[in-house]
């Protein structure tokens, strides 16, 4: 089991910036890590994904703003976002994949006023 406890979110304004973390319990070496954001009234969206071997992917509504990067010696992932949009407000979620494991953290609201 991997707990991920998700930090970093909070009120920014447009144009702004913040970094999320997302710290698991133990080793994420073999993982695919990914953060995904939930709108209010909208379902959970892939925002990035970063492989165990570090290759990334972004959701188009992000390329170019946002960045992924795992730290595995400190079993941490981070979400570097700059620029931000009103249309960013959400409470973004850390995901830890492995095959058929799937693990997810509780979430941390960011709020990116206008």
């Amino acid at each position: 089991q991997v707990q991920l406890v998700e930090s970093g979110g909070g009120l920014v304004q447009a144009g702004g910036s913040l970094r999320l973390s997302c710290a698991a319990s133990r080793s994420i070496f073999s993982y695919a890590m990914g953060w995904y954001r939930q709108a209010p009234g909208k379902e959970r969206e892939l925002v990035a994904i970063i492989t165990s071997g570090s290759s990334t992917n972004y959701a188009d509504s992000v390329k170019g703003r946002f960045t992924i990067s795992r730290d595995n010696a400190k079993n941490t992932v981070y979400l570097q976002m700059n620029s931000l949009k009103p249309e960013d407000t959400a409470v973004y979620y850390c995901n830890a994949r492995f095959l058929a494991l799937e693990h997810w953290g509780q979430g941390t609201l960011v709020t990116v006023s206008s």
